[in-house]
């Protein structure tokens, strides 16, 4: 199966990207909380608060590992995005000193919309989902020139995503079980990669797009529905094609939540807690909430939430 995996998106990959945009990201913190305190049954929870991240998600990651690491010509970056990665596109490229121009689509919050405008890059909405803005974006580099930056299949991207897997191994080395949210497969590929086999990862999915758990069903990516509350951040049409044979290898199982669930799950990060999560960002948890993933008696779980670029107004 190793045999499958594409070539240098590993731990020692990932290891070599770290210290390239330690100066770039924060560390964000993991708290452990007993999974009581969200009225949940399950013992002592790490929660990752990877929505603290410049840019307000984990993509900043990914998006200094492309900057870092690729030339910038004059005409600058480009990216599709639902907004999150967007966002960190814009971020990373103002703090380097290129220009950005940021193709999102209708579905993109206004928070996240107004954030890549906050960073002063160029903002097109090109078409209702991500895959239309995607192509618009990939238009636009034929014309331009510009450096594509993709959100989720590209090997600096899982790399730089797959410092995230690092970083929590560091704070909560006892965890057997990570929870991670699944649109494209950046986060959760990247994870993966630092997992290897050694921490089980549990993918969770918007039953409304099922994208990973229906390329694992099939044995391949395949196009699936795109809809639900977190439309703009975990609804590709389908998963990469690099983390897919990740994925295979090294994720456990792909769980499916109902949308009341992740709503549910934003309202007991804020009630209890008081964080503010967007859709995507509380998905993981949101397993649990609908008792999707059951923890074992004695698992030690890890949720990482990983997004907070919404309206506080729509959680409260």
């Amino acid at each position: 199966m190793s045999a499958t995996l594409p070539p240098g998106i590993d731990r020692d990959g990932i290891e070599r990207a770290e210290p390239l945009i330690r100066p770039h990201v924060r560390r964000t913190p993991a708290i452990t909380i007993d999974g009581a305190e969200l009225g949940l049954a399950a013992g002592p929870l790490s929660l990752k608060l990877e929505l603290l991240q410049h840019s307000g998600s984990f993509k900043a990651r990914g998006a200094f590992a492309n900057l870092l690491t690729r030339e910038v010509p004059a005409s600058g970056v480009v990216a599709a995005s639902g907004g999150n990665h967007g966002a960190a596109v814009a971020y990373a490229a103002g703090r380097l000193g290129h220009r950005a121009t940021i193709f999102v689509p209708s579905v993109s919050s206004p928070a996240k919309v107004a954030r890549i405008r906050a960073y002063g890059a160029e903002l097109v909405i090109g078409g209702d989902r991500y895959a239309d803005a995607l192509a618009a974006s990939e238009r636009h580099v034929a014309r331009t020139g510009a450096l594509a930056i993709h959100a989720y299949d590209d090997p600096a991207t899982l790399l730089g995503q797959g410092t995230v897997g690092l970083e929590w191994e560091a704070q909560a080395p006892e965890l057997d079980t990570v929870l991670v949210a699944v649109g494209g497969g950046g986060l959760i590929g990247g994870v993966a990669a630092w997992c290897g086999g050694r921490v089980k990862v549990v993918a969770v999915e918007p039953e409304l797009a099922p994208t990973l758990h229906d390329a694992l069903k099939a044995g391949r990516p395949v196009d699936a529905p795109a809809g639900g509350v977190a439309a703009d951040s975990l609804a590709p049409r389908q998963v990469g094609a690099l983390m897919f044979p990740i994925a295979q290898a090294y994720v456990a199982e792909a769980v499916l939540v109902p949308d009341e669930a992740i709503r549910a799950a934003q309202r007991l990060l804020w009630d209890r807690l008081r964080i503010v999560a967007e859709p995507g960002g509380a998905a993981a948890l949101a397993a649990l909430v609908a008792g999707r993933y059951a923890p074992q008696a004695g698992e030690r779980v890890g949720v990482l939430l990983c997004g907070a670029n919404t309206d506080p107004a729509s959680v409260v």
